[in-house]
């Protein structure tokens, strides 16, 4: 009887901190969010929180045009965010996935 009411608080302590796979962003196409895993670019941005750099919304408020965001991605110019650390240059990104990036930045409200 005591092992059992050890055991319990025990396991109910550990499920508390077993980790979780946070939940996709709904605002985030799935073949979008795919590319944004695969390069990096979600280690730093998110639509729904401030990390390393601004947030999927905040790019899109500045209202730049698709071709302009793909020349930011491969060559970022950190004037343009003060406040946030410099982005690193992402050259090696093929031009299809830059573009389908691009373009959901474009789109997004």
């Amino acid at each position: 009887m005591k092992k059992v009411l050890f055991v319990i608080p025990f396991c109910l302590l550990l499920a508390a901190f077993t980790p979780t796979q946070p939940a996709a962003d709904p605002t985030i196409p799935a073949e979008v969010e795919s590319l944004l895993n695969k390069y990096g670019c979600a280690a730093c941005h998110s639509v729904s929180r401030k990390m390393i750099g601004p947030k999927w919304t905040e790019i899109a408020a500045k209202g730049y045009t698709q071709k302009r965001i793909v020349q930011l991605i491969k060559k970022p110019e950190p004037n343009n965010w003060p406040g946030y650390p410099a982005m690193a240059a992402q050259p090696t990104v093929p031009k299809a996935d830059l573009d389908k990036i691009a373009g959901w930045l474009v789109a997004l409200k």
